[in-house]
């Protein structure tokens, strides 16, 4: 009998974490999985078993260019340096490592409060409500990012379009398709080359900087860097803030809890961080290159595994109480910027971020509170609103 679900599971409006989850991790083993495109694959959805499958470089990311692998959309994206394998992930790794140092980070701190800051002061000198997405988040994710790669402020409109195309699932045309992405392409390889002209302070010019006799960067590699963190840290940031904020308004003293003790702020960023199912389904399956056992299941090599971080990170076999939000939480090894060699690189970024949209807001907004209408993107890879009215 055929056991194969269809996947993903979450659907609708909101940030609830399917049923479905629960059922596969109490299941015995893994689950079986179909997505709308590509082959079928095998769903992680245990804290345990996903540690193993995210740190064991027998699964591999590469292998996956040559199946045929699970996904939402006809069209196969490219992974850039997601879809690298050892020795080529490593070495782009190291290069990222120092040029994109914690150090560099923090010293944006300063400027990343400050822009949160002015934007909030706008949006109060403008009225008493607001698109907390369209006046706020979006603005405030494009502008950090963007001025950590050194991208023009004229330019910067452009990627709400091409992060729109990468994420939606919505089917586009073969042609809608290739235009977005030689476009994004297109725009990124001027700007790499127009740095190694003119090298300026700046991620891009720190990378090419950054580069030695072992650890070299082709163009076409430097390109898909540059738009690897310009994708993430533009639209899941964003998607963050939004949600982070509908979270802690819908759950009863959440809000106020943070008013009244601001220092829990990182705590709170790594708790909701855990605690909100960012993505619809999982993305980018590993490929078993040989035989592995996982969770009580054999997985064949060649055969997809899909890793659900949402659902790991609420295990109750990990988490006490994992479907309850404690800002408080401590020791919380959550897996939302993923783990082992494909980990995050711009976490560090993320949670500067994260940590000083919230400050901003409890600062200039305390009374912040919903007063309009709130939407939620339809169809898309990583969930969020798109639209979030509040008043302070």
């Amino acid at each position: 009998m055929d056991t194969t679900v269809s996947y993903p599971f979450n659907h609708g409006d909101g940030l609830a974490l399917d049923d479905a989850y629960t059922e596969a991790r109490e299941r015995p083993g893994l689950t079986r999985v179909r997505l709308p495109f590509g082959e079928p694959g095998w769903l992680v959805t245990r804290y345990a078993d996903a540690r193993q499958v995210l740190g064991d470089r027998r699964f591999s990311t590469q292998l996956g260019t040559q199946h045929d692998w699970p996904r939402v959309i006809p069209m196969r994206a490219e992974m850039g340096i997601l879809g690298l394998d050892a020795p080529d992930h490593p070495r782009l790794r190291r290069l990222v490592a120092k040029a994109f140092t914690a150090t560099r980070v923090e010293q944006l701190r300063p400027w990343v409060r400050n822009l949160a800051r002015e934007l909030l002061s706008g949006l109060k000198e403008q009225g008493d409500t607001a698109d907390l997405v369209e006046q706020f988040a979006l603005p405030f994710s494009v502008q950090v990012i963007c001025e950590l790669l050194g991208v023009p402020p004229q330019d910067r409109p452009k990627f709400r379009v091409w992060t729109d195309w990468v994420f939606s699932t919505t089917p586009i045309s073969p042609e809608e398709f290739m235009a977005n992405h030689a476009a994004f392409r297109g725009y990124m390889a001027s700007l790499v080359e127009a740095r190694r002209e003119e090298p300026r302070d700046d991620l891009i010019s720190a990378l090419i900087r950054a580069q030695d006799d072992e650890d070299r960067i082709s163009a076409d590699e430097l390109v898909d860097l540059g738009n690897s963190l310009l994708l993430a840290g533009h639209e899941t940031t964003a998607a963050q803030v939004g949600n982070f904020v509908d979270v802690l308004l819908h759950t009863p003293g959440g809000w106020q809890r943070l008013l009244d003790d601001p220092d829990l702020v990182p705590s709170a960023v790594e708790e909701l961080t855990r605690f909100v199912p960012l993505m619809s389904g999982s993305v980018f399956p590993r490929y078993a290159a040989e035989d592995i056992e996982v969770g009580g299941t054999l997985v064949p090599a060649g055969e997809g595994v899909l890793v659900s971080l949402g659902s790991a990170d609420r295990d109750p076999a990990r988490f006490r109480e994992p479907d309850t939000l404690d800002l408080g939480r401590e020791q919380n090894p959550h897996l939302g910027y993923s783990h082992g060699a494909h980990h995050c690189f711009g976490a560090a970024l993320a949670r500067v971020e994260l940590q000083e949209a919230l400050r901003a807001l409890l600062d200039l907004m305390p009374g912040l509170r919903v007063t309009g209408e709130i939407a939620w993107k339809p169809q898309v890879a990583v969930r969020g609103v798109s639209k979030y009215v509040v008043g302070w």
